[in-house]
């Protein structure tokens, strides 16, 4: 049986959303202005690169958002990537 993907935990002191595996950290920084989540920067480690860690960093930044009422404004390339591939979380997206 394949192990659990890694829980993402939301780092709010450190403005980022976290995946460890191992001794590798993955992270997705972003920054709260009121109602919008400034979604910034990604960052997965090459040790551990294509095996789904940013798409689950992105997932649930999306999905907190969602959770949460708030707008999102993808100012991360990977995350402008992720949500042309799941246009679901489409409505999300702060008009600009």
């Amino acid at each position: 049986m394949p192990a659990a993907p890694p829980e993402v935990v939301d780092n709010q002191a450190a403005g980022r959303f976290e995946l460890r595996v191992g001794d590798q950290l993955a992270f997705l920084n972003y920054r709260r202005d009121g109602n919008r989540l400034h979604l910034i920067h990604t960052e997965v480690p090459a040790e551990v690169e294509g095996v789904g860690y940013g798409s689950a960093l992105a997932r649930s930044a999306l999905e907190h958002a969602q959770v949460a009422g708030l707008e999102v404004v993808p100012s991360c390339r990977f995350v402008r990537g992720y949500l042309e591939r799941h246009p679901e979380y489409a409505p999300l997206v702060a008009a600009r």
